[in-house]
């Protein structure tokens, strides 16, 4: 697949996934072996692990809101510097706080065939803690 094309599916990812929800965005767009990396101690693996964490982040951030900044792409990879925010209203990361945050981070996603094969992430996992009066404990960290 082109570039713009790689970068169509990034940008339809942001919306789909985190703003809309959409289940089945992932399972679509994530191949079965892909291995995503920065979410956890090891890589979350294919579809079914990326949405145990998608939910996670949902639930805890209903009105998850995610604005890209940047993205471009080269070759099979897309990169994209994004700012997310939402209110801490679930249950995810200790009791709900109530407290808005806004956190940035960085993807880049290899695609092939019109799916993730890799990604790796980067956010500001700490800051979210702090934003939301979590104790910073290295199982909330790497439970993020």
């Amino acid at each position: 697949m082109s570039v713009s094309e790689n970068i169509r599916l990034m940008k339809r990812w942001y919306q789909e996934v985190w703003e809309d929800k959409k289940d089945e965005t992932i399972h679509e767009l994530i191949a079965p072996d892909a291995e995503v990396h920065g979410h956890a101690p090891a890589p979350l693996r294919g579809p079914e692990q990326f949405m145990q964490f998608a939910h996670q982040i949902r639930g805890a951030f209903p009105d998850l809101k995610v604005t890209v900044e940047d993205i471009f792409g080269e070759g099979d990879k897309v990169a994209a510097r994004w700012v997310a925010s939402g209110t801490h209203r679930g249950e995810g990361f200790g009791p709900p706080s109530d407290k808005t945050i806004e956190v940035s981070g960085t993807s880049i996603v290899q695609f092939k065939d019109g799916k993730v094969v890799a990604g790796w992430d980067n956010w500001d996992r700490l800051g979210m803690l702090e934003q939301i009066g979590a104790k910073a404990s290295s199982s909330a960290l790497s439970a993020a």
